[in-house]
Parts: structure tokens; C-alpha cells; sequence
């Protein structure tokens, strides 16, 4: 039993260590920045081969449960150490002995039930400090910050935080933010933050109005915002600023889901306008509870507010259809130049009240239930006297004409933002306060653009609506939006001849050239991103010999991408380089001309030289030779020769021959061209039908015979019929003496007959040539 104890341990150790090793070595992959990732890998421990050259050691959310002194001895030069979400419950004294050039520490979200300040003392260059999260319900009965002169955030507390005693931030005297989980804060000993002479952003969840009260005075002097979360305010009497020579220095005050009651929205007033410094007030996500019955007159009787910014976001008043319309309070309005009320089902101002406001120069109505019958209360004449900027985005408004009326009355108004009404159309003619020059029409679904547009503007967005054009004549336009539309090209330059910055986007744009994009003069930026480029060599020669484009087009080069051709779709336009071929089209039939051209040119040349013309002309002959009868009926035959001879020849055929034969008893007929072809009729079409109409072909040979053009014809067209056939229609007469080499080598035939037959030859002995002619004459009777 003992033994099988002993071998399940061995194997459990060796299939741990190997898997502890593999840990090991994933965690120490490090990139070329020393960053070592070594989270979400169930680590029990800190990895023991770190190095001196790691400076980021990201060990967050794994299992390790103790830092012993030894775990980071080598690390000496680590700048960030990220411990958050383990389950880390001890740190030894001296843990962090060598980390003296670590500037960030993260042990949020862990177990420690105490802070040490043994830990953070070698941390002289610490700036970043995240200890929220934890278990400890104190800071210790000192500060254990008290050697970090060099932080700047610190984020601590949990929700068993309950005391801060004076003394605990001893050694901190400026930090950018410090951020305080308090929400179960009971204990909190006057002076404990003066010891901080400047907070940037202080940020405490707190609900106790007690510890809020005594948390402000502490920091009335040396916060710069103040953001109080989740508190719960209520009835509370005694004054935020005690009687003191500093001056305040709190210039915002940020309340996120607070809760408010009508009593202390009344008391908060008055309060709040002892800070003097006070410039912005902030609420986000709270709650109202009440109905606006607030005690105006307490409120008037205290000093002016300093405020000038109000900003309220999603406020929940929860019978808000109940609520009062605030009058008293337009004493305490006048002063106010920005004031924002988002998401908080505004449906009307009261006209009496708009009037008061006579400093606004911001004012932000994003997201509420405005509708256009309710603006004639809301922006009533001489409501809202110096506003220059009003968004009444994401409203209820359906009539663009009816709102631009009202807006009429603000006659200093510059900007303008109207986006996400559900408009639908838009009227052919508006009145506009006369100094606008920002209009917001985006999401509004105008299907077209009217002169209901004023001429005045430098901007204009027009995004996502239904738009298939741009013909607008907007002379002092310098910025456009025009994104997600329907627009094939872009719009006229002539039409906005100042424009600076232009968005296309997402449209149907396919292409634009180089002349179109030179016409925009002044053109700065241009996003035409996310279209489907029809990547087109016009369009790639233009994109590639462009100098401009990477600083003008925003988003270049990734965002531009090829649709078409299929062979370069999902491409990025400035990669594209079509094929030579494809893009040079004129170019390539020019140079196919050409060839064909000198194809042709070099066809003839070698047909002249080896007689391809020849060659056609006979297998013309041939073909129209194969069309009739190979032999001619007795009754077509007209003559019993036809007789091919040279001109230079004609003497002694015309004066000797033809007397001869035709003289003859019986007297034969022969066709000679001079005398039997037909006036008038084709001479190729004489020849082959003397051929065919005649018993025989005399061929008179000489050496003007083998050079004459028509003799050639003659024997061209008599080649086929008379010689494929292999009968005796020829009849050959040698009128000089020649060579078979001397005929033409085309005429193959003609020589094999000249070669392996007999032939009349005209002997210069008168005596022969009596012979000559019987011998001619039983010839032709054959």
C-alpha cells in the first residue's frame, strides 16, 4: 500500500514538473520591447528565471497567492508590474527591494487585508499606484505612501473601506488623479487630504452626506474636479467652505449617480456659490426625486453663482411629466454661457424662463422629446438673445420648414446641429438666422438638397441620408460630410470652390479622375473610403502618378479597395498595377496593325518572289474549272484551236499559220484573241472560254512566248483543264529552239510533258517545213 503511495506521488510530480516548466517558458517569450505576457495562465507563483532585461511583467489574473522577497530579485529594471486580479493575501517586506525604476503597480483586485509601507519604500520612481479592490478596511495608523514623492494616480479603496485618518497621505503632495472606493467610507477625520496640495481629478464614491461634507472642505483647496459617485444628498445645514485665507481652487464639480432630493437641489445651490472658483457643474446618471419645488427665493437671496457650465446627462426625474417649470430661478440663469441637457426627456423650456438666459452661448438639448409644436414656447422671440451653438439632435422634429423658423428668432446662432430628426423631406425654400455657417443634417432622411440650404455655410453634413446628387451652390463651403449616401461622383468643384475637407464615404463612388480631383483648388482632406473602386487603368495611372494622395486622402491606403475587375477585387487600390496589355489597348491594336501590316507586306513580297500569286490564281482556276463539265459537248465546239502566242510572235502565226490551216482543204477554224474574243467581256473569261470551245490549244513557244504576261495567263488557265485531265488538247510548238529549264518553274506539268513528249518544232529549212505543217495538221485532227 505504502509503495503504490509512493509511485501515484512520483507520477503526479513528474507530470506537474514538466507542465510547471512549459509555464515557465510561455510566460518568458517576451517581445522586442521586453513586454513578458504571462496572464490568464493559472500561475500558482511568480516565474523564477526573470531577467534583468524585462521591463513590462504583465501577471494578472492568475492564482498567485504570496510575493516572496526573492520572485522579483532580478528584475531590477521593470517599469511596469501588473499583479491585478490574483489572489495575492502577502507580500513580504522587501518584495519590491529591487524595483527601483518601476514606475507602474497594479495589486487591485486581490486579497490584502493591511498596507504596508515597508512595501512602496524602495518604489522612489513609482508615478502609477492601483491598490483598490482589496480586503483592508484601513490605510494604517500612518501613511504607507510617505515615500513616493514622484506619484501621480493612486486608485484605492473597497467596499470594506471605512476609515481614512489624518496622516494617511503624508509624503504625497501633488497627484494627477486619485480615486477613492469610499462607497462604505464611515469614518473620515477632518485635515486627512489637506496634506495633498493639488489634486487634477479627484474622483470618491461616497454616500454618507457627513463624510461628503467634511471630504470637500478638505479638498475645496486643493482639488481641481471633484467627481463625488453614488451618493445619496440630503438635507445638510452645515457650510462647504470654513472660514479660511486659501482661496478655493475647485473649478469642476461632477456628480455621477448621486441622488437628489427637491430640499437639497435648493440647499446644493446655495452651497455650491461659496465655492467661488467653481466654473462647471456636472451630472451624470442621477436621479430627481421630486418635482422641481425647489426654494428659489433662498436661492436668490444668496450671492450670484460663479458657474458658467452646466452639463447634464441622462437625469432621471421619475414623475417628470409632473414637473414644475422652474420659475424663480431666472435670477440665476443670467451668467450661464454653456448648458447641456442630454438624454433627459426635455419636451419644452418655458418661454419666460428662455429669456433669462442671456450669457448662453452653448446650449445642448441631444437626445430628449422635442417636437416642433413645442418650439414656438421653447425658442420664443427674444429667447436665448447671444447663442451662437444649438444641438437639438436626436429629437422628435419632423418639419424641417417649421424648425427653421423658429431657429430664425437666434439671431446670433453660428452653429446648428439638427441631425437624427426624421425629417423626410425638405422644402424648396427656409429662413435661416443670417450668421449661420454650421448646419448638421445628418440621419435626417432628406431624400435631395433644395436651396433650403443656406448659401452662408462653411460646413455642412448631409451623412446618411437618401441623397443621390450634390448640386448645391455653396460659395463659402469649406467642409463637407457627405457620408453614407448614394453619390456616384464627386460633387462639381465649381459649385464649392473654397472647400478644404470633403468626406465621401461609403457611397456608390467607383472612380474619379485626375481632372476632377485638380478642379478642388483648396482641397486639404478627402476620405473616399469604403467605396467599391472599379480599379480601371484611367483610375490606377491616376492614383500611382498622383503625388497627393497619401496627404490628402484620409484613410489611404487601406481603406481603398478594388471591386472590380474579379481578378483584383478585395486589392488595395494604390497595389493594383494592371497588365500592359489591358491598360494600353490602343497601343496594342496599333502594334497588331502594324504586324498584320508587315505580315501582309512580307506575304506579298515572298509571293511575288515564289509566285504565290500564281499559285491563287490557279486554284481560282481550278475551282471555277471544277464548277463546269470537264468535257464541253461536240455540239459547243467552235473552233479546232486556240492558239497562245506572243505578240512578238504575231507575224509569223497571223501571216504563216493561219494561212496555212486555214487555207487549208478542208480548211480548219482557229481562235486567235485578236480576232475571236468577244468586245467587251472579262479577258479571263475570254480566254477560258476560247479554251474550252476549241478541239485543241496550240501553245506557239518562244522566248517571247515564256516572258509574255498574257501567254502566261493563257497557260494558267489551261493548266488545270487541259493537263490534270492527261489528254492530248495541247498541242506544243516550238517556234525557236529553248530549254524546258526555261519554263516557268510553276508550270510543272507543262515541263514533265515537254520532257517525256514529243512537240512540233518550226525547222528554218523551207524543205521541213512542208512536213511540219502535215505533221500540224494530223495534230489537230486527232
Amino acid at each position: 500500500m505504502h509503495t503504490w503511495k509512493v509511485w501515484a506521488i512520483c507520477m503526479t510530480l513528474a507530470v506537474y514538473f514538466p507542465e510547471e516548466q512549459a509555464l515557465r517558458q510561455a510566460c518568458l517569450l517576451c517581445d522586442a520591447t521586453q513586454y513578458c505576457n504571462c496572464s490568464s495562465m493559472g500561475l500558482d507563483f511568480i516565474p523564477s528565471e526573470l531577467t534583468g532585461k524585462i521591463t513590462v511583467l504583465n501577471l494578472a489574473h492568475n492564482r498567485i497567492k504570496l510575493i516572496r522577497a526573492h520572485d522579483l530579485q532580478q528584475a531590477v529594471n521593470l517599469r511596469v508590474l501588473l499583479l491585478q486580479s490574483n489572489q495575492i493575501s502577502s507580500i513580504d517586506e522587501d518584495s519590491f527591494g529591487s524595483q527601483g525604476k518601476l514606475e507602474l503597480l497594479d495589486l487591485s483586485n486581490n486579497s490584502l487585508a493591511h498596507l504596508s509601507p515597508m512595501w512602496f519604500g524602495p518604489l522612489f520612481s513609482l508615478q502609477h499606484l492601483h491598490i483598490q479592490g482589496n480586503s483592508y478596511s484601513d490605510l494604517g495608523e500612518s501613511s504607507p505612501f510617505s515615500s513616493l514623492s514622484n506619484l501621480s494616480s493612486l486608485y484605492l479603496g473597497n467596499p470594506q473601506f471605512s476609515v481614512i485618518r489624518q496622516g494617511n497621505f503624508e509624503g504625497i503632495t501633488f497627484l494627477n488623479t486619485l480615486k477613492i472606493d469610499g462607497g462604505n467610507l464611515s469614518q473620515y477625520e477632518p485635515g486627512s487630504l489637506k496634506s495633498i496640495r493639488k489634486i487634477n481629478h479627484m474622483i470618491i464614491s461616497i454616500r454618507r452626506i457627513d463624510v461628503f461634507s467634511a471630504v470637500i472642505r478638505d479638498l475645496v483647496h486643493s482639488a481641481v474636479w471633484l467627481e463625488v459617485r453614488e451618493i445619496k444628498l440630503d438635507i445638510e445645514n452645515e457650510k462647504l467652505v470654513q472660514n479660511s485665507t486659501l482661496p478655493s481652487t475647485v473649478q469642476k464639480l461632477t456628480f455621477n449617480g448621486a441622488s437628489f432630493t427637491d430640499e437639497y437641489i435648493s440647499r446644493i445651490a446655495v452651497l455650491l456659490k461659496e465655492i467661488t472658483s467653481l466654473r462647471e457643474l456636472e451630472a451624470i446618471d442621477c436621479v430627481l426625486e421630486g418635482k422641481g419645488v425647489w426654494d428659489t427665493k433662498e436661492i436668490a437671496r444668496s450671492r450670484l453663482s460663479s458657474v458658467e457650465t452646466i452639463s447634464i446627462k441622462n437625469l432621471t426625474i421619475q414623475d417628470f411629466y409632473l414637473f414644475f417649470d422652474l420659475e424663480g430661478i431666472e435670477t440665476q440663469v443670467g451668467k450661464l454661457k454653456r448648458l447641456s441637457i442630454v438624454s433627459s426627456k426635455v419636451f419644452m423650456v418655458p418661454c419666460r424662463l428662455a429669456r433669462y438666459f442671456l450669457s448662453l452661448l452653448y446650449l445642448d438639448f441631444h437626445d430628449n422629446l422635442l417636437v416642433n409644436n413645442r418650439l414656438a414656447e421653447t425658442i420664443c422671440k427674444d429667447a436665448w438673445p447671444s447663442l451662437q451653438t444649438l444641438n437639438l439632435s436626436k429629437n422628435s422634429l419632423k418639419s424641417l420648414k417649421q424648425a427653421a423658423t423658429y431657429i430664425n428668432n437666434l439671431h446670433k446662432l453660428i452653429n446648428l446641429d439638427l441631425s437624427e430628426n426624421n425629417f423626410g423631406e425638405i422644402p424648396d425654400k427656409c429662413e435661416w438666422p443670417e450668421n449661420l455657417k454650421y448646419l448638421n443634417l445628418s440621419s435626417t432622411q432628406i431624400p435631395r438638397l433644395t436651396p433650403c440650404i443656406p448659401s452662408s455655410l462653411e460646413v455642412l453634413d448631409v451623412s446618411a441620408n437618401n441623397l443621390q446628387d450634390f448640386g448645391l451652390q455653396l460659395p463659402f463651403l469649406k467642409e463637407l460630410y457627405l457620408t453614407e449616401n448614394h453619390l456616384k461622383t464627386l460633387p462639381e468643384a465649381t459649385a464649392i470652390p473654397n472647400i478644404v475637407a470633403m468626406s465621401i464615404s461609403r457611397n456608390k463612388l467607383n472612380t474619379f479622375s485626375k481632372d476632377k480631383f485638380e478642379s478642388f483648388k483648396q482641397l486639404e482632406l478627402l476620405d473616399a473610403s469604403a467605396n467599391n473602386f472599379i480599379c480601371s487603368c484611367e483610375f490606377l495611372s491616376f492614383i500611382h502618378h498622383e503625388a497627393r494622395i497619401a496627404q490628402v486622402l484620409v484613410g489611404w491606403p487601406e481603406s481603398y479597395i478594388c471591386d472590380s475587375p474579379l481578378a483584383v477585387r478585395g486589392a488595395q487600390v494604390g497595389s493594383v498595377h494592371l497588365p500592359l496589355m489591358e491598360c494600353h489597348r490602343s497601343l496594342l491594336v496599333s502594334l497588331i496593325c502594324t504586324l498584320v501590316f508587315l505580315f501582309i507586306l512580307t506575304l506579298v513580297v515572298v509571293g511575288y518572289k515564289y509566285h504565290a500569286v500564281w499559285y491563287m490564281r490557279m486554284t481560282w482556276a481550278w475551282l471555277q474549272a471544277k464548277r463546269k463539265p470537264k468535257r464541253v459537248p461536240a455540239k459547243d465546239i467552235c473552233y479546232d484551236a486556240f492558239v497562245s502566242y506572243s505578240e512578238n510572235d504575231s507575224n509569223w502565226v497571223e501571216n504563216i499559220m493561219v494561212q496555212q490551216l486555214e487555207q487549208a482543204c478542208p480548211p480548219f477554224r482557229l481562235c486567235l484573241h485578236k480576232r475571236d474574243f468577244v468586245p467587251g467581256k472579262w479577258i479571263v473569261d475570254n480566254i477560258i472560254d476560247s479554251i474550252e470551245k476549241s478541239h485543241k490549244t496550240l501553245f506557239v513557244l518562244s522566248e517571247h512566248f515564256v516572258q509574255s504576261e498574257w501567254c502566261k495567263y493563257e497557260l494558267d488557265f489551261s493548266h488545270f483543264r487541259l493537263f490534270d485531265e492527261n489528254n492530248d488538247a495541247a498541242i506544243l510548238i516550238l517556234l525557236e529552239p529553248i530549254q524546258s529549264q526555261a519554263i516557268p518553274k510553276r508550270f510543272c506539268k507543262l515541263r514533265k510533258i515537254m520532257n517525256t513528249k514529243t512537240y512540233l518544232e518550226w525547222p528554218p529549212d523551207e524543205e521541213q517545213q512542208q512536213m511540219f505543217w502535215e505533221n500540224l495538221k494530223v495534230a489537230l485532227k486527232s
